[in-house]
């Protein structure tokens, strides 16, 4: 990887809303426990953990002119994420996103409000074409419309790296997949993009399969506890997570995602890709907020040395 790569993440920014409570959740019942706000959306999250991993990145996202937007726009400063070319919409809502998690750490309700992101139209990304130009990967999220999801498959040369991010969203990307380079869906979404109803190890590998045959370069399958599922056109395999202290599970996904990048970036086979993203899934969650700010190349060096890649 050089000095400094450059990335263009293309997705939603958000406000979150975190609720966790003391206790199991009871339902339509007050649950003690806390509360508390953090920046969020999958693609500033990934843009986040890329800039704790020391790559450029310039994030295309939709805001509106609200006292959130202005959260977004100094965190992004203070991180050395380029939020210059954002569509700050007039009278717009910035995205919010709410969500409950049980004690365990682990989410068990979350209610999305990112109707902005339509802002993020294929006319917001033509005006762009310069800097995407200049990417060295594309990372988008579902959550913008479906439109800029196939201008960008169609007219970006670098590899595109997607996250489907829900069931729901992920239909936006059935048109694309196959000019798709990294897909990193989970068992659900897979089981939807492919078509097949995934229950065992052999569906597993048939549904990876399909996925990879409509031109799709690399897909990797979150196993949520037990791994994730990697493929590509001469291998596939499972590989088990590394045990961790579970904190905080939600940026999990995001982190594992900006693995894969900086992994692509650095020029990592297969097998390395997956331990490298597996360690930085494993340092998300050891955080107690979405994105730990521990994350660093350093530690993600050392995470992946403890896993035996030939044994992925």
């Amino acid at each position: 990887m050089k000095e400094k790569s450059f990335v263009v993440v293309v997705g939603g920014a958000n406000v979150d809303i975190c609720a966790q409570s003391y206790a199991p959740l009871i339902e339509k019942d007050s649950n003690p426990g806390f509360c508390r706000m953090a920046l969020g959306g999958v693609g500033r999250n990934i843009a986040h953990n890329l800039a704790l991993l020391d790559v450029d990145v310039c994030l295309l996202t939709a805001m509106g002119e609200d006292a959130n937007a202005d959260m977004i726009k100094m965190s992004c400063r203070e991180l050395g994420i380029d939020l210059s070319r954002a569509n700050r919409v007039a009278g717009g809502h910035t995205s919010t996103y709410l969500f409950i998690n049980g004690p365990d750490g682990d989410m068990a309700l979350a209610v999305s409000d990112m109707d902005i992101c339509t802002a993020i139209t294929p006319e917001y990304l033509i005006a762009n074409r310069d800097v995407l130009e200049k990417a060295e990967a594309i990372v988008l999220d579902t959550n913008i419309p479906e439109e800029s999801i196939l201008w960008l498959c169609e007219n970006c040369q670098s590899p595109v790296f997607a996250d489907p991010v829900s069931v729901t969203k992920s239909k936006k990307l059935l048109k694309s997949l196959g000019r798709i380079h990294t897909l990193k869906p989970n068992l659900l979404e897979a089981s939807f993009l492919s078509g097949i109803p995934i229950k065992n190890d052999a569906d597993l590998k048939a549904a990876a399969g399909k996925l990879l045959d409509t031109g799709l370069k690399r897909v990797f399958i979150s196993l949520g506890a037990e791994g994730v599922f990697y493929a590509d056109e001469k291998e596939m395999g499972h590989a088990r997570a590394l045990p961790v202290h579970l904190k905080n599970a939600t940026g999990a996904g995001d982190a594992f995602m900006s693995g894969l990048v900086w992994s692509y970036l650095r020029g990592a086979d297969i097998k390395k890709t997956v331990a490298f993203a597996t360690a930085a899934s494993g340092i998300a969650i050891e955080g107690s907020e979405t994105i730990n700010p521990e994350m660093s190349a350093a530690l993600l060096l050392a995470r992946a040395q403890s896993l035996d890649y030939n044994s992925i």
